[in-house]
């Protein structure tokens, strides 16, 4: 997710400094060259050693530390980063960056840095509201600079509310389209994921055990590299960020009316949802009550056909990817639903995936069928966002 790219990581002092520790660690494992910048009041909370172990790299504290500075001075540090992500960013070190007060290396940093910077709030639910942290907050995103939380939850103090440093995955989400090729920019994106559920009475529904992860890592790695993405999300998709416009249904006739109006003219549709193909002709009011019955017939109609019919719309998108679930002849099946459906490629893979962290499969358009190896549901995205723009090739 990260290969390659240089992250400054500038540590706070607020007692939530223990989850920094586990941000870096995921910035390491995917790719990322770390160097961390830790406040006199960061090493109050936790040592530079515990930030030298997780990212291989020397920390740097002291603004006069005359080896350091002359190793990796404060404005090669601000330079050498692609991006600079500041957790936890407390309420004094927010104002310090708003008035330009430069009184350690990380707001000295600061002063000079002219690349994307993110910055993580954490502390209590008053200081975050006051006032003055409000204005500040402002004052750095007129700046340009690019805020993810506070998220609500148990506060240290035993309080609870807004103020929570937000968890370390949604960091790196909030991070990942700062350090990103834009190469989607001014394109628009439609994708539908998850599950439908179609109800039989207020209680029982027909539905399959799709979670949507493929959809969402596929929607939020769009976003990434810039296109206007529109997640069309079934019942049980984890949440998004806000990089994301999401749609949320319930029902495949709620998922099929949403994608055909988001549908027209966009420049890709991605069908990766496990749409309920059947739904109950009758609906039961209440609860059905078993009453000694021991067998028990109902009678299922068929689902609108989303896919097939955003290919065939008037103003079809420009390019229309299907998913295809199987458990066996994975290859011929989608075939089949290739020519069926009028799509431009479809990726196949079997049912085993659903639910799990990993994927693989094959990509098949008219041309040609590709091998996909197994691999995490966040790089099988990447893979597919280039297959797809292959078909432009």
């Amino acid at each position: 997710m990260f290969a390659g790219k240089r992250i400054l990581l500038g540590i706070g002092g607020g007692i939530a400094v223990y989850r920094v520790a586990e941000l870096a660690r995921l910035l390491v494992r995917h790719g990322a060259s770390v160097r961390c910048v830790m406040t006199p009041a960061a090493c109050r909370f936790v040592t530079p050693l515990t930030f030298e172990s997780l990212t291989g790299e020397q920390v740097y504290t002291e603004m006069f530390d005359l080896t350091a500075e002359r190793e990796m001075g404060h404005i090669r540090l601000a330079r050498w980063a692609d991006a600079v992500v500041i957790a936890p960013a407390t309420a004094d070190l927010l104002a310090k960056i708003a008035n330009g007060i430069s009184d350690h290396l990380l707001t000295t940093i600061l002063q000079v840095r002219e690349g994307p910077v993110l910055l993580a709030p954490a502390m209590n639910t008053s200081m975050w509201q006051s006032p003055a942290t409000v204005r500040n907050i402002e004052i750095l995103r007129e700046r340009g600079m690019h805020v993810v939380g506070p998220e609500h939850g148990e506060l240290a103090c035993g309080e609870e509310g807004q103020g929570r440093l937000s968890e370390p995955e949604a960091i790196l989400v909030a991070l990942r389209p700062l350090v990103s090729e834009p190469y989607l920019a001014g394109q628009r994106w439609i994708i539908n994921a998850g599950p439908t559920w179609e109800p039989w009475d207020e209680v029982r529904f027909l539905s399959n055990r799709a979670g949507g992860n493929l959809g969402l890592a596929l929607a939020e790695t769009v976003a990434a590299h810039g296109a206007e993405i529109h997640l069309v999300a079934g019942p049980s998709v984890p949440a998004s960020s806000t990089f994301v416009s999401r749609h949320d249904v319930i029902t495949t006739g709620e998922m099929f009316d949403a994608c055909r109006t988001l549908a027209e003219n966009a420049d890709v549709f991605v069908a990766t949802a496990a749409v309920g193909d059947f739904r109950f002709a009758h609906r039961i009011e209440g609860k059905h009550k078993r009453a000694g019955q021991q067998t028990l017939q109902v009678e299922l109609v068929a689902t609108p056909d989303i896919v097939a019919t955003v290919a065939a719309m008037d103003k079809r998108p420009r390019r229309v990817i299907a998913f295809a679930a199987e458990t066996a002849d994975h290859v011929a099946h989608a075939r089949g639903k290739l020519q069926d459906k009028g799509v431009d490629a479809i990726f196949a893979n079997d049912i085993g995936n659903m639910g799990s962290a990993e994927a693989g499969g094959w990509w098949i358009n008219r041309q040609s069928t590709e091998t996909i190896e197994r691999r995490p549901k966040e790089q099988l995205a990447e893979v597919l966002i280039q297959s797809i723009r292959e078909l432009d090739a």
